[in-house]
């Protein structure tokens, strides 16, 4: 999920909340084009974003997955504006975004590191898993109170790649093809920095960012890319999607982009 700051003109990206933040990435158009939302599309959005509010719990996630799978195909980025049952919207900076399975996902690890890899989906559900409960904030202001995420920490990561010396950030790349973001190296270590694999107890869904997206748990929606595909490290942050586009590269919850939001601890 991505939110954005008062003032300012355009979304964020990263999830639903924008590639975050989930917003992640049709967590807001941001290019303006697109084709006209048709009155059918329209009136279904309506209709789930309606029935999400009044629906039962045991209803609340396939709401979810069917905003999502409308949110897919609406270049407007209305499907945004409509709440829903879980509490996240759902943005994009991309018109459509590729599906990839756990037979054709892969995540590379390559940049300023002595070991370039690349994973499978498998590879990382082989290794070692972990678990934080933490509430999700978009800078729009919408918050998911104590949602769990689960999956490797990007830590072990790059251990395992063996970062160079003059390795100062990473980069963070997506399948949609449009979204990037960046940490500094002492921001990515964090141990509350993951690569998700799973939200809510469930493996992540497409419209959430999966097969795998950033989890960057102290900081606005919008730095936990979705979908995604690359880490590369690099010798100094490089900024994000929407933070060439005004928002702040360090965005600590509550103490950036002009937010006082309570921070997520």
């Amino acid at each position: 999920m991505n939110s954005r700051p008062p003032g300012r003109t355009g979304p964020p990206s990263g999830d639903v909340p924008p590639t975050g933040g989930d917003v992640a990435h049709r967590e807001d158009p941001a290019d303006g084009h697109g084709t006209p939302v048709g009155r059918r599309l329209v009136l279904t959005m309506l209709g789930l974003g309606a029935a999400g509010v009044v629906a039962a719990p045991a209803l609340q996630r396939g709401l979810e997955a069917g905003l999502g799978a409308v949110a897919d195909k609406d270049p407007t980025g209305l499907t945004g504006l409509l709440p829903n049952g879980g509490g996240f919207r759902y943005y994009s900076v991309a018109t459509s975004v590729p599906r990839r399975s756990a037979a054709d996902y892969r995540l590379t690890v390559d940049g300023l590191v002595d070991h370039p890899a690349t994973y499978t989906l498998d590879d990382l559900k082989a290794l070692p898993q972990t678990r934080t409960v933490r509430d999700v904030q978009c800078v729009t202001g919408w918050r998911v109170p104590e949602t769990p995420f689960e999956g490797v920490g990007l830590s072990a990561l790059l251990d395992a790649a063996g970062v160079r010396p003059e390795g100062r950030a990473v980069r963070f790349t997506c399948f949609d093809g449009a979204y990037s973001e960046s940490l500094t190296m002492e921001q990515a270590r964090r141990a509350d920095v993951l690569v998700a694999l799973r939200m809510r107890d469930e493996a992540l869904s497409h419209s959430h960012g999966g097969p795998v997206r950033l989890y960057v748990a102290p900081m606005y929606f919008y730095k936990s890319a979705k979908w995604l595909s690359g880490i590369t490290v690099t010798d100094s942050v490089r900024p994000g999607y929407w933070e060439e586009l005004g928002y702040d590269v360090d965005a600590w919850v509550g103490r950036s982009n002009g937010r006082d939001d309570a921070p997520t601890v």
